[in-house]
């Protein structure tokens, strides 16, 4: 059965996504992505204007992937201290889990995106507002029902917590072993969120 358009976009982006993560977004040139397809540069042309609104596409599905992952998670769900607590390791094992899954798709987000920011400057910052202001959803939930501090900015905690478990996966592309990182690292930023550095 013959490929739709869609389709055929995802095929090629799934193909770029590949090529832009093994040779890095400056040294990919359309010829490569169509030697991935096994395809001629008129097929990319059909879908893309040029190697800039590929790489876009590329950042905004991986993008997509990243909130498909974790979709299910309702940031106003937890009532109290406990459940968000427990949201929030469901949270970690579930992009911990994409990292492994998808390495491609992370060395896109952590590298690639800012390297196309000549084209739209704004894009690697948009994604993370736009990832921080999720993240704030979950603490405003928890400082409206009064398990969370109500005197701390929810888009700047965001904003905190995002970098914790954006370090987490930029160093899972590095380790030899990524499994036995996931537990620690887990534990980790959820003490660190909920307990802080001090000692009892």
């Amino acid at each position: 059965m013959p490929q739709g358009v869609g389709d055929k976009r995802d095929t090629i982006l799934r193909a770029a996504g590949k090529v832009f993560a093994e040779r890095g977004y400056h040294a990919t040139g359309i010829s490569d992505i169509a030697r991935e397809l096994g395809a001629g540069h008129g097929t990319f042309y059909r879908y893309f204007k040029n190697k800039e609104d590929i790489a876009r596409s590329v950042v905004a599905r991986a993008l997509g992937q990243v909130m498909d992952a974790i979709a299910d998670e309702d940031p106003g769900s937890s009532q109290s201290l406990e459940q968000y607590r427990e949201q929030v390791g469901r949270i970690g094992h579930k992009l911990f889990d994409l990292v492994v899954a998808e390495p491609a798709l992370c060395r896109i987000l952590f590298y690639d995106a800012i390297a196309i920011d000549r084209a739209e400057p704004e894009l690697a910052g948009r994604a993370m507002e736009a990832a921080a202001a999720y993240t704030a959803a979950f603490i405003r939930n928890g400082q409206d029902r009064g398990f969370l501090r109500r005197d701390l900015d929810a888009h700047v905690v965001g904003l905190a917590v995002n970098g914790m478990i954006l370090t987490g996966a930029v160093r899972l592309l590095h380790v030899q072993d990524s499994q036995a990182m996931r537990d620690p690292w887990i534990r980790t930023v959820e003490a660190l969120m909920f307990d802080g550095l001090g000692s009892s």
